[in-house]
C-alpha cells in the first residue's frame, strides 16, 4: 500500500506506514470489483423495492391464526407486534416446526409462547451486505425491516437471492 503521505510502498496489511508512521487503516478498505459486490457494499435496505410488505399479528393470536395466515398469504414469517405496532417478535416456520410441532403441537396456545423474541432487525439504510452478514451470523432467513421499533418490511433470503440473480443477468 502506498502512503500518501510520503509516497513509502508498505507490504499489504501494515496498519503504519514504516517511513512515516502515518496511519493507513482507513485506506485498507475492500473494494468492490464487480457489479454484485458494489451492490452488496453500497446499496442499502431501501434500494430492494419492493420491500415484502410486513404481515403483522399480535402475541395473543393463536397458532393457528398464524400458521392459516402464512399459509394464505404464502410466506415463512409474520411478525409479531404490540397494540403500539412496535416489532416484539417473528413467528416463522422454523418455530412452527421445532417449538410447536416438534414438543408442543398445540395450536390453540398464543403466538407469544412460541415465537423468537426480540429478533435482530436492520433499517431500511442499512447496506444489502449487513442484511447478509446478519442472515448468515444468526442463521435467519427472515429479518424484519424496522423504523422508529415498528415494522415497514421483511426481507428474506430469497429477496438477496433475486437482487443478485437480477445483477448477474444484467
Amino acid at each position: 500500500m502506498i502512503c500518501p503521505t510520503c509516497g513509502h510502498d508498505n507490504l499489504p496489511g501494515n496498519e503504519v506506514c514504516s517511513n512515516c508512521q502515518h496511519d493507513l487503516t482507513p485506506l485498507d478498505r475492500p473494494a468492490a470489483t464487480n457489479r454484485v459486490e458494489r451492490s452488496l457494499m453500497e446499496d442499502q435496505v431501501q434500494a430492494l423495492k419492493p420491500l415484502t410488505t410486513p404481515i403483522t399479528i399480535t402475541g395473543q393470536a393463536k397458532v393457528r391464526e398464524a400458521v392459516a395466515l402464512m399459509l394464505e398469504r404464502d410466506i415463512g414469517a409474520i411478525l409479531v407486534v404490540d397494540d403500539a405496532g412496535k416489532l416484539q417478535g417473528i413467528f416463522s416456520e422454523r418455530d412452527l416446526l421445532k417449538k410447536v410441532a416438534g414438543f408442543d403441537g398445540n395450536y390453540e396456545r398464543p403466538v407469544s409462547d412460541f415465537m423468537t423474541r426480540r429478533p435482530a432487525a436492520v433499517s431500511k439504510t442499512d447496506t444489502l451486505a449487513y442484511v447478509l452478514h446478519k442472515m448468515d451470523g444468526g442463521g435467519y432467513r427472515h429479518v424484519p425491516v424496522v423504523e422508529n421499533g415498528k415494522p415497514i418490511g421483511v426481507l428474506s433470503v430469497r429477496d438477496m437471492l433475486r437482487h443478485i440473480t437480477r445483477l448477474c443477468r444484467e
